[in-house]
């Protein structure tokens, strides 16, 4: 009881005037709770994954949090590459900085219902690097979930650095209930083989696999119109097959996207109707299709449980 009255605050611990007075042990237990709270006003967390670097993985999870937004919904997209954080360029945010609040930080609007946060927005330049161990990766992903007034969100996108080491263990164990992963691999055998493992991962964390996205797959010659196998093609929905996960879709090659990220610009705010935003939208839709089927598998399985209970409640009264 002394405890919950010393530390009944809403503010993070740097803000209270209080916390130099508190324990680690004390300050830990309020940040979990502030977690706890945080996350309460999220309605569904989708990790976006890939098995190695140089798949396309942040160009899917920024424009995905875009294409969402764009639909209406209230969306939070955090980049959880403390390395390499590229999502803040891929919008036009990189020359953003973080506001702090007694409460938290304030994420960064692109628009009014889509919510950035991103270490990029935290160095003194582009050119800086982040030197730190795990611990030190955990705890500004803490941070990240439980100190930022992300408010009522309908989805977070959580880009997430390449491989299966601390930063996806770390938001599979803060966040606790991740509603699913999107794997993005290219069809080349060497990137199936690193996203393999990355449904492998997901499994043995206990989150859903939606799906996986093939990346640079195959690309339409600008001039005479045939396509072009650059890195093959139809190696992750292969894969897909063999792991027994969905197949979201695939998205070609296009010039078009690297301009847009280059420039700041998402590319499924574009006007264009290439094959490569339609093969975005797709894959939106899918990513729906998911979540709201699961969201019936649970509502359905509550309902059977509260049955089962009932009946035997009945038999043994």
């Amino acid at each position: 009881m002394e405890e919950e009255k010393k530390c009944n605050s809403s503010q993070d611990c740097p803000s209270c005037s209080q916390s130099a007075s508190c324990s680690e042990d004390e300050k830990q237990a309020h940040r979990e709770r502030m977690l706890k709270e945080t996350l309460s006003h999220i309605e569904h967390k989708l990790m976006v994954m890939s098995g190695k670097g140089g798949v396309g993985k942040s160009t899917v999870a920024a424009n995905l949090a875009v294409s969402l937004a764009r639909r209406g919904f209230e969306v939070g997209i955090l980049d959880a590459d403390v390395h390499g954080p590229n999502i803040p360029k891929m919008l036009g945010l990189d020359n953003e900085k973080l506001i702090g609040t007694p409460r938290g930080m304030l994420p960064v609007l692109l628009y009014p219902n889509l919510k950035v946060l991103s270490m990029a927005f935290m160095l003194p330049n582009a050119d800086a690097p982040v030197v730190w161990r795990g611990p030190l990766k955990h705890g500004i992903l803490q941070q990240f979930l439980a100190e930022v007034e992300w408010g009522d969100l309908d989805y977070l996108i959580v880009d997430l650095p390449p491989g299966t080491g601390d930063e996806p263990l770390s938001i599979a164990h803060l966040i606790g209930q991740v509603d699913g992963s999107i794997i993005v691999t290219t069809p080349q055998e060497v990137a199936l083989l690193d996203s393999r493992k990355a449904v492998v991962f997901s499994r043995m964390v206990h989150v859903p696999v939606m799906g996986i996205v093939e990346n640079m797959s195959g690309f339409k010659c600008p001039h005479c119109g045939k396509d072009i196998d650059l890195f093959k093609m139809g190696g992750g929905e292969k894969a897909a097959r063999e792991l027994q996960v969905p197949f979201l879709g695939r998205i070609p090659l296009d010039p078009d996207i690297v301009k847009a990220c280059d420039g700041g610009k998402p590319f499924v705010a574009s006007e264009s109707d290439s094959p490569a935003l339609k093969a975005f939208e797709a894959i939106t839709d899918r990513i729906l299709e998911f979540v709201n089927q699961r969201g019936k598998k649970e509502v359905t399985s509550k309902k059977e449980s509260r049955e089962i209970y009932s009946r035997l409640s009945e038999k043994f009264r």
